[in-house]
């Protein structure tokens, strides 16, 4: 399904909305769109309308992510804060085995149902998959691959802080200051050496671990799962919080890992079915690249007495334990290898969330989860479906039962790793 195409000339005058999925991240990314020219709004409506918006033009099968997000976008344009006749709408377009890759077609379905098939929509992806996408220079890639690693350490020490900060609301207010300060750098063409990187890392590490903090043990919750429910709260009825309110500390895997793990998927294919050799070594050049920058990520955590994601060859590793690395719906392996990753780390009580329908997930994720306790027997693992029929009390309910096996585990202090 076509429709309207947003033009070169449509940058200056339009403003695109973006559907929300991990706020820190996505704040420097929509700065990243502003600096090359694109008028970039990123949506944080919540409640029950954008719910029903989505349910009044999306099929209640449908991905329950999808739903959220169009009815995130129609709300806004019923809203009256736009013009919809200067509005256009971004989604992104994964091209793999999953309803995401529809989603464009979904949207597109919903606007002329509700009499906006006027709004260009434009599609995020790097398979060519729609005329009307984002075209992405190597600055923007790059600058976005920068964006994604201060994102994931921002998120990765407020996590590891807020349950423990003496002044309550420190850790939330040092994320803000830091995330403010970096939304000015990304003009400047310093923010993408690796000398800034580094030095950047370290100062944001260092002012973390300079909170005060109160270091009494707490439940050590991991969170995995479908990409779009795992960050968003308004996908996972804002699980993180909820589990602050529960005394717990949470971790939440990368969305830098993620990224990786596309990237690593093209390897792999060529692992099983071969291909070009000079693909492979432009390919495995790329995943030395980024790898890289993650580690500078892990070490800068590490420095200042955080607990860092694994390498990710070790990541890996511990996915092959368990399932075959060609095994890429969804989010394929990783999630299986996030799982035993966490359980390793001291996380072992651990979520998996997906939307009830997501039958790629449910496989990589509840499916795998007797394999891994086989192997982390200390794992204390419960599987959360979300969709517009699911209760939060019921979600919350379940929640509070793994909780109640963890903080028995936490006082006969369980091993790590049997």
């Amino acid at each position: 399904m076509s429709g309207p195409k947003f033009t070169d000339a449509m940058k200056k005058d339009y403003t695109i909305l973006i559907p929300d999925m991990t706020t820190i991240h996505f704040r420097f990314l929509a700065r990243i769109f502003r600096s090359c020219g694109y008028r970039v709004e990123v949506l944080y409506n919540q409640g029950p309308a954008v719910v029903d918006e989505g349910l009044k033009y999306v099929h209640n099968d449908t991905c329950y992510p999808a739903l959220l997000c169009i009815g995130q976008m129609l709300d806004a344009l019923h809203s009256g804060k736009y013009d919809v006749h200067k509005t256009a709408l971004l989604l992104t377009q994964t091209g793999g085995g999953c309803r995401a890759s529809n989603y464009i077609c979904l949207l597109r379905k919903a606007l002329d149902k509700a009499g906006f098939d006027f709004v260009p929509v434009l599609s995020l992806n790097f398979a060519g998959l729609d005329e009307n996408a984002i075209h992405f220079t190597v600055p923007m890639v790059v600058k976005a691959m920068m964006a994604v690693v201060y994102g994931d350490l921002l998120m990765l020490l407020r996590n590891q802080t807020i349950p423990y900060e003496k002044e309550k609301g420190a850790a939330e207010r040092l994320t803000q200051a830091w995330t403010d300060r970096l939304l000015q750098g990304f003009c400047s063409p310093r923010l993408i050496s690796r000398r800034t990187l580094r030095k950047n890392l370290d100062a944001i590490a260092a002012s973390f671990a300079a909170i005060e903090k109160d270091v009494t043990p707490k439940v050590k919750v991991g969170i995995v799962g479908e990409i779009y429910v795992k960050y968003a709260a308004l996908g996972n009825n804002n699980l993180e919080q909820f589990l602050y309110d529960q005394g717990c500390e949470t971790m939440v895997p990368g969305l830098y890992d993620f990224l990786m793990y596309c990237v690593q998927n093209s390897l792999e294919d060529f692992r099983l079915y071969g291909g070009s050799r000079v693909k492979k070594a432009a390919l495995t050049a790329v995943v030395r690249f980024l790898n890289g920058i993650r580690d500078e990520m892990r070490a800068a955590a590490q420095r200042h007495g955080f607990c860092a994601p694994s390498p990710f060859a070790h990541l890996l590793e511990l996915a092959g334990e368990v399932i075959g690395r060609g095994c890429k719906m969804g989010e394929g392996w990783l999630l299986s290898g996030e799982m035993m990753e966490l359980a390793e780390l001291g996380y072992a009580n651990i979520i998996t969330v997906q939307p009830f329908g997501c039958l790629p997930n449910h496989i990589v994720a509840k499916g795998m989860a007797r394999a891994v306790k086989e192997r982390c027997p200390q794992a204390n693992i419960v599987a959360i479906d979300y969709d517009p029929g699911a209760t939060r009390v019921n979600q919350e309910n379940r929640i509070k039962l793994m909780l109640s096996i963890a903080r028995e585990n936490l006082e006969r202090k369980v091993p790590l790793r049997v």
